[in-house]
């Protein structure tokens, strides 16, 4: 029989360990020929990003050194970092953001490109003995400057392919390599507000010819050009405002390949991401979102697809050559798992596991996708973990404490999936509600610019909203209503705290506290991203301090703990000490843990040990609650 206990006392057999001990991230796949490449995080090593590959027998090894990490730097948040072509590797190194030329069973050797410079995306142009790439050049004041290069594999030597634009995405060469297409846009815009999709010939000399934007803008961004093996061009665009794949040709005449109100693209944070793959027959394999869920299909002539049942609910990168499709899934039962898919029987092959779940699946809350009503009649939405542990039962008439995660972003989404890191709160009797506020993706262009102008308004309006809906409806305690984020979801808890009497306490992991010091500070991609969330800068400087929480600390009367990577370039550490200083001085109850050597989310395993620990101990301590021996 179930022990009887409180909720949020219940005892665990999930740990915070768990999320690292034998868990690695899956990212960035990709197949070469017989092999199959991909990128695995290692907390356990640092954090450290290692290609793997598996061989055609089925041998899976590390194939890069001891010591090196993949990973660029490029936007700050990185992105697709390696190629593989003909079995010939090519890389950025984190250390030193250089590009490493790796042959077959040797070791990696520099390419010899300068320093100060940082690359993202490759692609390897054999007819020109060179690679094309995002660039980013870090060797002057003031912001740096990105463009398309072209890298020589002969000496390393770069040289600018195209200038002029505040950011550049996606290179993509024809398949006789005679174009090639990429995606730009310019301050103030974010790539999914008006990335562009432009072409060019590409000269007898390597240079680029005239170049000419076939579609994107303002209102209809573009994402993951791919051009098809008779020389047309693929895009997802967002002309119905949904993004959505069209067929273009050199001219520009488009042709809508499967319209339908879902998702077939992504918010670029990443460059690199991908959601469809074109075949050598002409078919699609494409992936989309809808409604809090991720599908697959094959798409032959255009608005006819053939679904593909898959035992997952979210897909990450997918890519692809010929019938075999490599992708990333996961569903609520199951951790992020490494597929290959066969076109041609439909049998789907596990490759590789995030890690093992830890635990018997008795011990797992499922999610359920929830709406509720918000502010201004609209309608929100939230996936809701509800407290489960099968060795215990809360008293008779006992509501749930419940935490309200904020994603980040705040252009991002959050979906059911198994991750640990929400049972380590459900099965110690806490639920958890994860919220796709306003702003957020996957519900269509309209749900996302509800944040246009309100961020730290609907973003917070809507987490409320959910708590108190929770707690309507005898889910939740209204009186144990917790809320944490990180990075922009750290700034809507902060907001929710100092604007709201909802939550009894809070987390902030690397989150925002002064709007406008992010505003000045932050790095090149994001340094305009506010004007469209909230106004111009320094134009609506009183909308800034409005809503920022620093400027409002003397309104925050619940416990908030602050966790705090010391290099973080995205929201440096100068906001979080700011506010614990400002609570601090009031005696409200408040902790501050910074991370040495971490940036824009925590790498280290033992930082991740220590981050979710201490917040467990802090609500715990808040809310009374001891944890039953």
């Amino acid at each position: 029989m179930p022990q009887i206990a409180p909720y949020g006392s219940w005892r665990s057999p999930i740990t915070a360990a768990m999320l690292v001990t034998k868990q690695v991230s899956l990212s960035w796949p990709h197949i070469d020929g017989s092999d199959l490449y991909w990128i695995e995080g290692r907390p356990q090593e640092g954090g450290r990003n290692v290609l793997v590959r598996r061989t055609v027998a089925g041998t899976i090894d590390d194939v890069t050194p001891t010591g090196m990490n993949i990973r660029t730097l490029v936007h700050e948040y990185g992105g697709r970092s390696y190629v593989v072509d003909q079995g010939e590797i090519f890389f950025v190194e984190f250390s030193d953001q250089t590009l490493y030329r790796q042959h077959p069973g040797a070791a990696p050797v520099p390419l010899g490109t300068p320093p100060g410079l940082r690359f993202a995306e490759p692609i390897v142009d054999r007819q020109r003995n060179r690679l094309i790439a995002v660039g980013e050049d870090h060797r002057r004041n003031g912001e740096p400057l990105n463009m398309l290069v072209a890298i020589s594999l002969a000496d390393g030597t770069v040289t600018p392919l195209l200038n002029g634009r505040d950011f550049v995405a996606a290179p993509r060469l024809s398949p006789n390599g005679a174009w090639l297409a990429w995606l730009a846009w310019d301050h103030p815009n974010m790539p999914w507000d008006a990335a562009e999709l432009w072409v060019a010939p590409v000269l007898t000399d390597g240079r680029l010819g005239a170049a000419r934007r076939l579609a994107g803008g303002p209102g209809d961004s573009c994402f993951q050009p791919e051009w098809t093996p008779d020389g047309a061009l693929l895009v997802v665009a967002e002309r119905t405002g949904w993004w959505n794949l069209y067929r273009l040709d050199l001219d520009g005449n488009t042709t809508p390949l499967y319209s339908l109100d879902a998702e077939f693209g992504q918010p670029l944070w990443q460059l690199g991401m991908r959601t469809y793959v074109p075949l050598p027959d002409g078919r699609i394999v494409a992936t989309f979102s809808r409604e809090s869920r991720w599908h697959m299909c094959v798409i032959g002539q255009p608005d006819h697809a053939e679904p593909i049942e898959l035992p997952v609910s979210v897909i990450n990168i997918v890519n692809g050559d010929d019938e075999r499709i490599v992708f990333v899934g996961s569903s609520p039962t199951m951790p992020a798992t490494l597929f290959l898919l066969n076109l041609a029987d439909r049998s789907l092959t596990p490759i590789r596991s995030s890690g093992d779940v830890p635990v018997d699946l008795s011990y797992i809350s499922q999610p359920e996708v929830i709406s509720f009503p918000s502010a201004s009649g609209r309608i929100a939405h939230g996936i809701f973990y509800p407290p489960h542990n099968p060795d215990f039962s809360a008293p008779d008439g006992e509501l749930p404490p419940l935490l309200v995660m904020i994603h980040g972003g705040p252009t991002a989404a959050t979906y059911p999936t198994l991750r640990l890191s929400i049972q380590y709160w459900t099965s110690r009797g806490i639920g958890v509600l994860d919220v796709n506020y306003g702003g957020s993706t996957g519900f269509g262009r309209t749900y996302r610019e509800l944040l246009d102008g309100q961020w730290g308004v609907v973003d917070v309006e809507d987490c409320v909203a959910g708590a108190q809906f929770l707690a309507a409806e005898s889910r939740a305690d209204p009186n144990r209503l917790l809320i944490t984020g990180g990075s922009a979801g750290g700034f809507t808890t902060l907001a929710a705290l100092a604007f709201y009497n909802t939550f009894r306490a809070g987390a902030s992991h690397f989150g925002v506290a002064d709007l406008a010091a992010l505003a000045r500070d932050t790095h090149k991609f994001e340094s305009r991203y506010l004007d469209r969330l909230i106004g111009p800068y320094p134009a609506r400087a009183d909308l800034y301090q409005a809503r920022s929480p620093l400027y409002h600390a003397d309104r925050i009367n619940s416990p908030v703990i602050f966790f705090q990577g010391l290099e973080d370039k995205v929201v440096p550490p100068d906001q979080s000490e700011r506010m614990y200083e400002a609570l601090r001085s009031r005696g409200i109850r408040t902790e501050y843990v910074p991370f040495a050597g971490e940036q824009h989310g925590f790498r280290k395993a033992e930082n991740i040990i220590t981050a979710l620990e201490r917040e467990l101990a802090f609500y715990q301590e808040v809310l009374g609650i001891h944890t039953e021996r």
